[in-house]
């Protein structure tokens, strides 16, 4: 039996995500939580919100036991990109792209 959580357009890189996906990936979910809140990287705070919501998923809709639940799964996607102008010099306009990311994460029972 699985939980899964999304979390959609969160405005950070999806690359920065995945950096932060990898130190959780396979991890029991006490050991994942407590990796997240010692990372000091913009992503791992949206990443535990996503956490706890899969837990509590797991916990409320499976009946799973937390203490044997690891993250089995987790991946990102690169979600709606928002396209802006900066100004430069002698009139010129360059365009700046401000990522989204597409985050899910599976949370399963282990046998």
């Amino acid at each position: 039996m699985e939980a899964r959580a999304e979390l959609r357009q969160v405005r950070i890189s999806p690359r920065k995500v995945g950096i932060v996906l990898d130190l959780i990936r396979n991890k029991p979910c006490d050991i994942a939580l407590a990796t997240l809140r010692q990372t000091s990287k913009a992503a791992s705070e949206p990443l535990m919100k996503l956490l706890k919501s899969a837990m509590a998923n797991a916990e409320n809709n499976h009946n799973m036991d937390l203490s044997s639940c690891f993250v089995s799964q987790c991946w990102c996607g690169a979600g709606v990109t928002l396209k802006r102008i900066r100004a430069k010099d002698h009139g010129r306009a360059h365009r700046i792209m401000k990522r989204t990311s597409n985050i899910v994460l599976v949370v399963q029972e282990a046998e």
